[in-house]
């Protein structure tokens, strides 16, 4: 009979009870949370502080459950489809207004990404690659790409979402942060919070075909439905951005309030392109804004430092995530009134409305 090497023998033995070098316990996994399908509109809200993602049932106004999604995610958006959420997850810690960030502790960049979540399955099914600390994206019309703003490499990631992989990177200006897709699908805007401008992505031809002087520190864009015009907040300057989108040009600006105190931070237009909603942060209130005559005709205040918007399937209803209120408020836009206040996880930072 042939002697067993001590090899064999170990790994016979781990088989059974083990042997003295005993196998990495398996990973325990999360239990999978109690939230049925949806049947119904729902509203999903990224926790930046929490690492979660909050799931609201809008029939009820009730919170359903959170569902771990990793570090810092922020941007969220749905597939054309609606059957997939995509969250921005980042490694680089919070800085808020006034910190040093020597100080803070080096990036985990083994947590940037964009998670994958299924809403029929009710769980983050993958991350996939978007280049470093993705901050907000948005997901071009068939559903096969993702255009992400990598806000601490100063570039713009293009995302094949089916293999997950970042087919090309391309500098923007200094700390890019919106990203939106133009109504046709031909073009690409981000904006730069330190440079101020838009970059214009051709996405066919993988390059920046213009860049765009606007306000200062410009976070997000919203298109009306003809792309005759963009809006663009400038935090900084407390006001509105207008760009004629056929000439690529500013040709106005709305004023919200006093610079510094009124920082405009989400746009949002209503389905028709009526009227334009604008969140602005540590100023407490969301302005609605006639886009006829562009100007103001009503302001809301929310909660603490309101930043992402979102509008109900109906339109007659905007959400906005406040961050250090640890809440969403529920806004009826007939009486521009605040009518609920949801619990949110820990910082919520963006909302999405799905109608199922």
């Amino acid at each position: 009979m042939k002697r067993l090497s001590v090899l064999a023998l170990c790994s016979l033995a781990i088989l059974f009870a083990g042997c003295t070098k005993t196998a990495p316990p398996p990973v325990k996994q999360a239990e999978k949370p109690s939230i049925p399908p949806p049947t119904g509109p729902r509203l999903y809200v990224s926790d930046e502080v929490g690492g979660e993602m909050t799931i609201v049932d809008l029939q009820t106004n009730k919170v359903l459950g959170s569902i771990p999604l990793g570090k810092r995610p922020r941007g969220i958006h749905a597939s054309p489809d609606g059957n997939t959420i995509y969250v921005a997850l980042s490694g680089s810690p919070i800085a808020g207004p006034g910190v040093d960030e020597s100080t803070l502790p080096p990036a985990d960049k083994t947590a940037d990404g964009i998670g994958v979540y299924d809403v029929r399955q009710n769980k983050l099914v993958r991350v996939i690659h978007a280049g470093s600390d993705p901050e907000n994206f948005d997901v071009s019309p068939d559903g096969k790409w993702i255009y992400a703003s990598n806000e601490d490499d100063a570039k713009v990631s293009v995302v094949d979402i089916a293999s997950g992989t970042v087919t090309k990177s391309l500098p923007v200006g200094a700390q890019p942060e919106g990203v939106k897709v133009t109504p046709d699908g031909k073009f690409v805007w981000v904006t730069s919070e330190q440079t101020g401008t838009i970059s214009i992505l051709d996405p066919v031809a993988g390059k920046i075909v213009k860049t765009v002087k606007v306000g200062h520190r410009p976070r997000s864009i919203a298109f009306l439905p003809s792309r005759s015009r963009a809006y663009v907040n400038a935090e900084n300057d407390g006001t509105v951005v207008v760009v004629d989108t056929r000439r690529d040009k500013m040709t106005g600006v709305i004023h919200l309030g006093q610079p510094g105190v009124i920082k405009p931070m989400a746009v949002l237009l209503s389905p028709d392109g009526s009227r334009l909603y604008a969140s602005t942060g540590r100023g407490r209130k969301i302005f609605v804004i006639d886009t006829k005559t562009e100007k103001p005709i009503a302001s809301v205040e929310a909660g603490r430092r309101p930043w992402g918007i979102a509008l109900s399937v109906d339109a007659k209803t905007l959400y906005s995530a406040n961050g250090p209120s640890n809440d969403v408020s529920v806004i009826d836009l007939t009486t521009n009134t605040v009518t609920q206040t949801i619990p949110a996880g820990k910082g919520p930072w963006g909302v999405q409305v799905l109608a199922h």
